[in-house]
């Protein structure tokens, strides 16, 4: 009896990694986090689809092979770091301008009139600039992923992944919508994107100064 690729024990590790990668607090959980609570939940789940299909995008390109090369090109990943630590600094601005101003909105917030279509592109942007989503997929492919396996084994990893990538970003999304959470935002809101200023601007310096 042949195992199931979405059920053997590396598989097993691999979702668990990739779990607990994706629930914890990072930059796209917290501006999800922001966004729901701010601007609501339909504007929070369409960030959060952008986040997904940013991930699944670099899930494609490790499932191809191609990942594992752009790990070894030292100036792509300095210009993906780069791009995302201007991103996020750019996020921390946005919050600690938020949390000093009068009524201004949250980095992560969505205008009354911005279409669904550029929360989408914002989520994407994020997910796309994150360099540690590619070395996440590195170690998800060497760990799950058999490179003699061939599409049958690698694909059953990959929607298992984003299955629980989906469920994860989509539950911020709803769980910090709720009528509670935003009467919580409303009175916190100053604190919370002063935090969020400091935990984007630690992030985006961490990543314009780290070395490879």
């Amino acid at each position: 009896m042949i195992a199931s690729p979405l059920l053997s024990a590396d598989v097993l590790i691999a979702y668990s990694a990739y779990f607990v990668g994706t629930a914890s607090p990072g930059p796209s959980n917290l501006a999800i986090m922001s966004l729901a609570m701010s601007s609501g939940r339909r504007s929070a789940l369409t960030f959060a689809l952008g986040v997904v299909s940013g991930s699944f995008s670099w899930a494609l390109l490790a499932s191809l092979g191609l990942s594992a090369v752009l790990a070894t090109c030292s100036e792509c990943l300095t210009a993906i770091r780069i791009a995302g630590g201007l991103y996020l600094l750019w996020l921390g601005f946005k919050s600690a301008r938020s949390a000093f101003g009068a009524g201004k909105l949250p980095a992560a917030a969505a205008r009354p009139d911005e279409p669904l279509k550029r929360l989408y592109l914002r989520g994407l942007l994020l997910h796309l600039t994150n360099p540690k989503a590619v070395l996440v997929w590195l170690s998800i492919v060497s760990l799950a992923m058999s490179p003699t396996g061939g599409p049958s084994h690698t694909l059953p990893v990959v929607l298992g992944c984003m299955a629980i990538g989906v469920t994860v970003f989509s539950s911020y999304a709803v769980l910090f919508s709720t009528a509670s959470a935003r009467r919580i935002y409303a009175s916190i809101r100053r604190w919370l994107d002063g935090s969020l200023a400091i935990m984007f601007g630690i992030a985006g310096l961490k990543l314009l100064t780290s070395k490879g």
